[in-house]
């Protein structure tokens, strides 16, 4: 499990669309932001087919080596929306149709519109508590440390935003970021001894464009802010010392990267 103090998450995408590049993924930033804002740290995302071999060993290596699991897709009426069964066998329980949620589904459709296939989207694994879908009815669900929710980015979104009061963070995650017109190679081992230095810290660079020129985005993050503003200090002396001018910048919204 994670480290002592600290609370992690995986999320695993799940969908042979993503794969194959057909539909390119918009949940996984959403949900690393929204669970970085709970001190929860993202530590991994997986990417996987339906395959029902796949999805229940990653569901299991997952869910015993991270605090939180969400997995996002396969929760559709369609033949190849197999993650609730594949969920249900990770855990070794069976399904149910909750009536509840049939006649819930049923409410959103014209009649006559209800069908088996919809009928899949009231199905869940035994002991599942279920996660609100106020965009289209159908809704997600948790299984122990295990969240499953839509692919749709809006639905997901959605079910998210209602789940958090789910979730227990450690200690919250802040920034500091700087920029400067330097080469990432020339400040590369001025970095290296920072991080040393302190290494309780995670300090990135990046390099990116600002009013046509390139540069580097420095951020550093962790949790202790006086510990983060002696770092940058150090960082901005180092960076001058290189012949730089280090201006401040948002960690959360810095210069477009270089192509």
């Amino acid at each position: 499990m994670a480290e002592q103090g600290i609370v992690t998450a995986c999320v695993v995408v799940i969908g042979n669309e993503i794969l194959s590049g057909r539909t390119q993924d918009r949940n996984v930033n959403y949900l690393a932001r929204g669970l970085e804002a709970l001190g929860i740290r993202l530590r991994e995302v997986r990417m996987i087919p339906d395959d029902r071999e796949t999805i229940v060993g990653t569901v299991n290596a997952c869910r015993a080596a991270f605090d939180y699991v969400i997995t996002t897709g396969g929760i559709g009426p369609t033949h190849d929306d197999i993650t609730s069964e594949c969920v249900a066998e990770a855990f070794g329980v069976g399904l149910y149709r909750d009536p509840e949620v049939v006649e819930l589904i049923r409410s959103y459709l014209r009649s006559g519109e209800m069908n088996e296939a919809r009928m899949r989207m009231a199905t869940f694994p035994e002991g599942a508590e279920l996660i609100a879908n106020p965009v289209s009815a159908a809704p997600g669900y948790r299984i122990d440390n295990v969240f499953v929710l839509a692919g749709v980015p809006q639905i997901m979104q959605a079910m998210f935003d209602g789940m958090e009061h789910h979730l227990s963070g450690g200690a919250r995650m802040r920034a500091r970021a700087v920029h400067v017109h330097l080469p990432e190679g020339a400040i590369a081992e001025a970095l290296g001894r920072v991080q040393e230095r302190h290494p309780a810290i995670d300090i990135g660079s990046y390099p990116a464009m600002r009013g046509r020129r390139f540069g580097v985005s420095v951020v550093l993050r962790g949790t202790d802010g006086a510990a983060l503003d002696r770092a940058l200090a150090e960082i901005r002396e180092a960076l001058v010392a290189l012949g730089g001018e280090p201006t401040d910048e948002s960690p959360d919204n810095p210069p477009e990267p270089e192509d």
